[in-house]
């Protein structure tokens, strides 16, 4: 009697787990959500190549912020995922950008999303790679930014709320594969690094926060980091995946 309770009662569990049946084989765990944007850099209607009005006039130059930038819509500069930037004889450099803000698609982050991207860091010093936040001015969470004359430093900054962290780790170098990881949380932006939670910034976004993606290389004018050298003829870094899933 005891033994016919227990097997009922394990049927009875099966039954009621998420993703349950009956008692013929071990629950399986659910799938994991479908990402509501998978970036695919060569698509004309996800992204727009060569201007953002994060930009003064939307490019191609941006010398207030110590940018040595000038944006081109050439898709051999961004469009196969790897952000190109060369020398032009006015010392500036002509580099790959691209944004989903003015696209078909329009596609936008919101609170609560979370975005996860693979990049291959640069190793020429001068490089300034960054995924980051844009709209209306401002609306801006740097996913990350970072500078091969600190090679083992990222860069993770909201400035919707004011926050920042500068991350040390050993795995970051020029050069590296790096995984990141955001959550643009209402009350706390976290942030993850080849899978270890790094820093949560405990300030959010806000309740109604949204906006629109930019994936860039810039060049560092030599401000606040060095410019390129001038046996420098390119530079470039690589992203290899972009998706975002949303609660």
């Amino acid at each position: 009697m005891v033994t016919d309770t227990l097997a009922w009662l394990r049927r009875l569990t099966r039954r009621l787990a998420p993703g349950g049946g009956d008692d013929r084989g071990p629950v399986l765990p659910a799938p994991r959500r479908t990402p509501v944007f998978t970036a695919d850099f060569s698509s004309a209607t996800q992204w727009i190549a060569g201007r953002s009005w994060a930009y003064p006039d939307g490019g191609p130059t941006n010398p207030r912020d110590n940018k040595l930038d000038h944006l081109v819509a050439d898709p051999a500069y961004s469009r196969g995922g790897v952000f190109r930037a060369t020398p032009r004889p006015d010392g500036n450099w002509d580099t790959g950008l691209l944004t989903t803000e003015g696209s078909d698609e329009g596609f936008a982050l919101r609170t609560g999303d979370v975005l996860e991207a693979r990049v291959k860091l640069p190793v020429e010093v001068g490089a300034w790679p960054a995924i980051w936040t844009w709209r209306d001015g401002g609306q801006e969470i740097d996913v990350f930014e970072y500078h091969p004359d600190n090679p083992d430093l990222l860069e993770f900054s909201n400035h919707v709320r004011e926050g920042h962290c500068y991350h040390r780790d050993p795995s970051v170098r020029p050069g590296a594969w790096v995984d990141l990881k955001v959550e643009f949380g209402r009350n706390s932006v976290v942030w993850w690094v080849n899978g270890a939670r790094v820093h949560a910034d405990r300030k959010g976004v806000g309740r109604s926060w949204w906006a629109y993606l930019i994936v860039n290389l810039s060049v560092s004018a030599g401000r606040y980091h060095p410019a390129p050298g001038p046996d420098v003829t390119e530079m470039s870094y690589e992203v290899s995946r972009l998706r975002v899933y949303r609660r």
